[in-house]
């Protein structure tokens, strides 16, 4: 997956919206405000950072060699993700997935029932 495959796929989740706050070089992808993934380049290496099940954190870091401790992150909660080939386009949507689900299990139930209303539940949580 390439820095353009991963911004289409993080844009294609429920009103999801990309973000600067960081400055040009890094993306945030949020829902309803919240941060569930960034996107940059560095060196020529897109990498993104996502939410993950603390449980589940270390035993992709341990199956995939681009799968490191969230970079400027929580280590705990989030992972960088090197978009070099070393990690399967399907796993890397899977991951994207989860850590949009994550976040959105986080939001105000409001929030998140509205979603789940207007987009399904099989859709917020993959």
């Amino acid at each position: 997956m390439d820095y353009d495959s991963a911004r289409d796929y993080l844009l294609s989740r429920p009103e999801a919206a990309e973000d600067f706050p960081f400055g040009p070089g890094v993306a945030v992808f949020k829902v309803k405000g919240r941060m569930f993934a960034t996107l940059g380049i560095e060196n020529d290496l897109a990498r993104t950072n996502l939410k993950c099940d603390p449980g589940e954190a270390q035993a992709l870091r341990d199956i995939f060699t681009g799968v490191l401790p969230g970079y400027h992150m929580n280590k705990k909660h989030w992972n960088t993700v090197l978009l070099d080939g070393s990690v399967p386009d399907y796993e890397v949507e899977r991951m994207v997935d989860q850590s949009y689900g994550l976040v959105v299990r986080g939001l105000r139930r409001v929030e998140r029932e509205a979603l789940e209303l207007a987009y399904g539940p099989d859709t917020i949580y993959r």
